[in-house]
């Protein structure tokens, strides 16, 4: 006689659910706590059945109900402005974001975590980072033509990093070149707090016609509910929502079932399979199935519907038969897709599906109501209202509480750490800036993804923003930044957050790109924490009025809570996406130049700015201070001095200054094609008072270095003087070497070996 199974269990339908008030459940296991767990019931009327019970645990998990974050959103509306409106198409609450870009295009993009799941499981918990992102935006209706991937690990030359970067790196690549899209842009960040918690946030941006947008809604009573894709296993039960949920232990992971198992070939069909079916007119409403799975996608169509729904949990395709209900409605198998459909049109869609090899099943039906009910062997053992499950989950009012050791953090400023004042010494610096981890090169990751698949990539990593083609016509086009600086919000996560939001809205301008929109992926320890709660409150303050005064809306985006090991948190990590739309990509601008005998021009001014820098950090392990100042009005004027001399013509080359300041910037540049630099910075210093030191390795905001031809020299210097942007001669590009006049040289060669070999050496290549 074979084994019982959990099929064989008696299953836990409404009515004995009824019958059995005081049956025990086990909800904290769950995630449930107490209150929550009497809230159900309340709502319920009685206690709940297990699959009821499984679906409100994953819905209102942390990952999918914002329960601790969603009172803080209404400060991103608050700031909202007219024009800020305009520019958006699908706005905060669906999928992913969409805003037009002109000539009848449409884009949509969304930065989201898998964090926890790529700690456990780094190689798949990466790869189905990428795999959700995408659906994500395919269940917008659109056709996905890039990615990027914004990533933070501990340092560098822990074990535990040799663990999880190659398996991360491995199933970004592995996923996202078998999908066929290009791999744009990211950053990699190395730092001690992510050592328990590294992030693996994902990037996805799609495009379509205007009038192709979809949504995820249930409508019109009789339409049908067909899932498609792969097979329903026991892959991922309670992954992502759960994961992302909870916080791990000292003693590491220890959740390595929950994580999800991708097919990057089944998700390129069902890419295929979803534009035919858009392109066909039979799609009346469409979610994706990622995080909670099918209680995710039932409970959120039918709770922004016009009616109920009944679904049958028999009609669902399982790789395994043995999976009880409560398994079926956790799952978070991968690449599944959830449609409505007219009758009418229910032959045509099955037959499209049928045409790409996807299997297609209706399982269920929009009805009369207001009711979700899930049927199993034709019995209900769900029956709730789908609002309660999907968007009317509890919301905490968490306490803030300045930390108890941010005062003196600010305090210990770095103005008494010892700095290079010798020409040796500021030389010296240069060669171990250029070689630090987070300065290092990091072809190492990226060569292991493709850029240029699909012939639309115009620039990718390592310049300042990845640049698209979206229209091959008229060559229209966007640039995308992801940006993120743990250490400034650490020291001051309202300022912090700015900094990120104006460098990747600097470095999309950079590249001529106009920015259009912002996504936002907010990474934080635990919101139990009340001084987690704090940095996380400041950094939605300092995010939502940033993007007034700049006048971009943030579109969508994603919070990550719970990523700290124990009672030890990472900094507060907010990573700011920038969208930017560029009418010809043809004109867009590199961050390297490519010619010798350039000047080279600094727009902005420099400051004595080393709070939370990287030479704080790398040279003495130091962090304290207040971070560089943000004044979102100079990043509006250079914004436009970029912008209208790429127009123009008139650039040949923008890098804009952030990390290491302005002699990292000019490094990285002169070893893009092996052609140095000769800086003269005596009118900087003149100018803005200040040393050697603080010219070159500042972090001040709001600055760029361009290179310009003879012939514009004039032209740039007139259109600085318009918008009121500062512009200084700093110099010459040519020669083999990188000079500063009456300081030093280091050739280029000795740089590029210094900055290629660090991340390679860590990990024994």
């Amino acid at each position: 006689m074979a084994a019982p199974t959990a099929r064989d269990a008696v299953l836990d339908t409404v009515d004995r659910a009824r019958a059995t008030p005081d049956h025990p459940l086990p909800y904290r296991e769950l995630g449930l706590n107490d209150e929550e767990y009497a809230r159900i019931r309340e709502i319920l009327g009685r206690r709940p059945t297990g699959g009821e019970l499984a679906m409100y645990s994953v819905m209102w998990s942390e990952h999918c109900s914002y329960k601790s974050s969603k009172t803080h959103f209404h400060h991103f509306a608050d700031n909202l402005t007219d024009e800020m409106r305009a520019a958006m198409l699908v706005g905060i609450g669906e999928n992913a974001g969409v805003v037009d870009i002109g000539d009848g295009w449409a884009v949509t993009f969304k930065v989201e975590s898998h964090n926890h799941p790529s700690y456990v499981e780094p190689y798949q918990g990466a790869a189905t980072g990428i795999g959700g992102i995408v659906r994500d935006i395919m269940a917008m209706g659109a056709r996905p033509i890039a990615v990027m991937d914004p990533l933070r690990f501990g340092a560098l030359d822990h074990p535990d990093t040799h663990r999880v970067l190659p398996g991360v790196v491995a199933g970004i690549g592995g996923y996202g070149n078998c999908l066929g899209l290009p791999n744009i842009g990211g950053e990699v960040v190395f730092d001690p707090c992510y050592q328990g918690n590294p992030l693996v946030n994902a990037l996805c941006v799609g495009a379509m016609r205007i009038e192709d947008i979809h949504t995820a809604h249930a409508s019109g009573v009789g339409n049908k509910v067909v899932l498609f894709g792969a097979r329903t296993g026991g892959d991922g039960i309670g992954g992502a929502s759960v994961l992302a949920s909870a916080t791990f232990d000292a003693d590491g992971p220890t959740k390595r079932p929950s994580v999800q198992v991708g097919d990057p070939f089944m998700e390129k069909i069902l890419i295929e399979c979803c534009l035919d079916l858009y392109a066909a007119g039979v799609v009346d409403g469409i979610q994706d199935l990622g995080a909670a799975g099918l209680s995710c996608a039932w409970s959120e169509l039918a709770g922004a519907g016009d009616g109920g729904m009944d679904v049958w949990l028999d009609d669902v395709p399982l790789r395994d038969p043995t999976l009880a209900p409560e398994e079926i409605l956790m799952s978070e198998s991968q690449e599944r897709m959830m449609a409505v459909v007219e009758p009418a049109k229910l032959a045509e869609f099955l037959a499209i599906c049928a045409r790409w090899d996807v299997e297609a099943t209706v399982c269920g039906e929009v009805v009369p109501g207001d009711r979700l009910r899930v049927f199993s062997h034709g019995e209900i053992i769900v029956d709730v209202p789908p609002r309660s499950v999907a968007h009317d989950g509890p919301v905490y009012q968490r306490p803030l509480a300045r930390p108890a050791d941010q005062d003196a953090l600010q305090a210990n400023t770095p103005r008494d750490l010892p700095r290079p004042v010798t020409a040796g010494e500021i030389i010296d610096t240069l060669r171990t800036l250029i070689a630090a981890p987070n300065l290092a090169d990091t072809r190492w990751i990226t060569d292991q993804y493709d850029r240029y698949v699909m012939g639309n990539t115009t620039l990718a990593t390592p310049h300042d923003a990845g640049v698209i083609r979206v229209d091959e016509t008229t060559g229209r086009g966007v640039a995308l930044s992801t940006d993120g600086n743990s250490r400034y919000c650490r020291l001051d996560p309202y300022v912090g957050a700015q900094a990120a939001l104006a460098e990747a809205y600097r470095n999309v301008a950079t590249t001529g790109a106009r920015p259009l929109a912002v996504t936002d992926c907010l990474n934080f320890g635990s919101p139990e924490d009340p001084a987690v709660m704090w940095q996380f409150a400041q950094t939605i303050q300092g995010l939502a009025e940033g993007c007034r005064d700049l006048g971009i809306p943030v579109t969508g985006g994603n919070v990550s809570f719970y990523n700290q090991t124990g009672d030890v948190a990472i900094h507060p990590t907010p990573v700011v996406g920038v969208l930017g739309v560029i009418d010809n990509v043809t004109r867009r601008t590199p961050s390297s130049w490519t010619d010798p005998d350039l000047h080279l021009l600094l727009l902005g001014v420099t400051r004595d700015e080393f709070g939370g820098s990287t030479w704080a950090d790398v040279v003495h392990h130091h962090l304290g201070g207040h971070p560089p100042t943000v004044d979102l009005a100079a990043e509006r004027a250079l914004a436009n001095v970029l912008i209208d001399g790429a127009h123009r013509g008139l650039l040949a080359a923008a890098h804009d200054l952030s990390d290491g300041g302005l002699a990292i910037a000019v490094t990285e540049a002169a070893i893009a094609h092996g052609i140095g630099a000769h800086l003269d910075l005596t009118a900087l210093q003149h100018r803005d008072t200040i040393d050697t030191f603080t010219a070159l390795y500042a972090e001040s905001t709001a600055r760029c270095l361009i290179a310009v031809h003879a012939t514009h020299l004039d032209d740039v210097h007139a259109l600085a003087a318009e918008h009121g942007v500062p512009c200084v001669s700093v110099g010459r590009t040519g020669g083999e070497h990188v000079a500063v006049a009456g300081v030093g040289e280091v050739s280029v060669a000795e740089l590029s070996a210094a900055h290629r070999r660090t991340i390679p050496a860590a990990l024994g290549e």
